[in-house]
């Protein structure tokens, strides 16, 4: 009778531990397809903080390379934003050829190579040179090349003046003065762009519920908008107060002034992206896309500052 009961309990053992595995394996059959569309919570968890720490390690060697380049001095700075605005105009036409245009490259990023090293030769006389001969190559251009049409030559002119000639302010500011002083003031201008980036997200994402421009950029609130003109202000604050020749009242109108022109940078290159139907401008950046994603700020951001520097008489 022992052995009887004994065989029995065992029986009775297995066949609980069959469902429990059961039970299981239905679960488990249950959530396949949340798990081959990376919906589980744990998959979620893991996907963000993957994100979060490619875009910190590339936002990081982005950041430690321009402090470099803009602290050792002009020209190293001049070679940072022109190999930069190369890249940006590339990713220009990448977009231009993505909504059916053909731009010629050889014209455009041949000026986008030159603006830079224009503004460190002779500023912006330089720069007006450049210009004079980008407008006279895209007038041959046109007139040598029966398939080019008005539209790809427009796209030809702008995208150098767009990436490049905007992005040679920094080399402007940083020309003010080839010591520490230039290189606080162009890192101030810097870090005025970003922080204006920085705290719009922080704000935008903490209390942000009225959309700043919705069918461009989704995510952008109007509370971020605000948010970020006052990161901006407070960075030239800052500044101010180890540029003697800034005032404060001055800071406050440059920060004000430069956060509203980063902002339609920004909108304006998710215009753009919007318009042909992609997220990124490239990927040469991992976690922020490309360059021009990264630096769309800076380039109206950038020119804004070293106007109102000049005018202030601190240039």
């Amino acid at each position: 009778m022992s052995v009887r009961g004994e065989s029995g309990g065992e029986d009775s053992r297995g066949t609980g531990l069959d469902r429990q595995i059961a039970r299981l394996e239905d679960r488990r059959a249950s959530k396949e397809d949340a798990r081959a569309a990376g919906d589980l919570k744990g998959q979620k968890v893991r996907s963000s903080a993957e994100r979060l720490l490619t875009r910190s390690t590339s936002g990081a060697i982005y950041a430690a390379l321009t402090l470099l380049c803009l602290t050792v001095g002009p020209l190293t700075t001049t070679l940072l934003i022109a190999a930069e605005a190369w890249l940006c105009c590339s990713e220009f036409f990448r977009i231009c050829r993505m909504g059916g245009r053909m731009p010629n490259e050889t014209i455009g990023l041949a000026a986008a190579l030159l603006f830079p090293v224009a503004a460190y030769a002779n500023g912006l006389l330089a720069c007006a040179l450049v210009i004079f001969v980008l407008l006279m190559a895209c007038a041959a251009w046109y007139v040598f090349a029966p398939r080019a049409n008005i539209a790809d030559v427009a796209a030809t002119a702008f995208g150098p003046l767009y990436t490049s000639l905007a992005f040679s302010s920094i080399v402007l500011v940083r020309m003010c003065d080839g010591g520490p002083a230039g290189a606080i003031l162009t890192l101030g201008v810097m870090f005025s762009i970003w922080g204006n980036d920085a705290m719009a997200y922080l704000v935008g994402s903490a209390i942000g519920s009225h959309k700043l421009a919705p069918r461009i950029s989704p995510s952008k609130s109007v509370e971020g908008f605000f948010g970020g003109i006052l990161g901006s202000v407070v960075v030239w604050v800052v500044v101010s107060l180890l540029v003697s020749e800034l005032s404060v009242a001055w800071a406050v109108v440059c920060g004000l002034v430069v956060g509203f022109a980063a902002v339609i940078g920004d909108l304006f290159e998710s215009r753009l992206k919007r318009g042909v139907g992609v997220k990124d401008s490239g990927n040469l950046m991992p976690g922020h896309g490309g360059l021009l994603d990264r630096s769309d700020s800076m380039l109206f951001g950038g020119m804004a500052a070293y106007f109102l520097l000049l005018f202030g008489g601190i240039l």
